[in-house]
């Protein structure tokens, strides 16, 4: 039966949060733009210097996972990666260590 913690986050705590998030999403985007630009470099030397042996597609494909997991983090499609999640498990360990200190006293 745990208490709910309130976390009450004042405007430079707000900012900074909002802060941290614009450049996690500036990071992926970035990300993206690097992914885009050096695969299509390395589709054009494929093609131009072995046309009969194709290997373009294995950094395409293992760099695009890298990329799909990194959005999917970023935009918190997954609510366990998400910053929700962390405050919420954050609340509950602070929680359990109240109760266990209150329980010895």
């Amino acid at each position: 039966m745990g208490v709910i913690m309130e976390i009450n986050y004042n405007e430079e705590d707000k900012y900074y949060q909002a802060k941290k998030k614009v450049e996690n999403i500036k990071g992926f985007y970035g990300n993206l733009t690097s992914y885009i630009g050096v695969n299509i470099v390395l589709i054009f030397i494929n093609f131009y210097t072995t046309p009969n042996h194709l290997w373009f597609y294995w950094p395409l494909m293992w760099w695009g996972i890298g990329v799909v997991f990194h959005g999917l983090k970023v935009f918190e499609v997954f609510p366990v990666f998400g910053k929700g999640w962390e405050e919420r498990k954050i609340r509950e360990i602070m929680e359990k260590e109240k109760e266990n200190k209150n329980k010895w006293q």
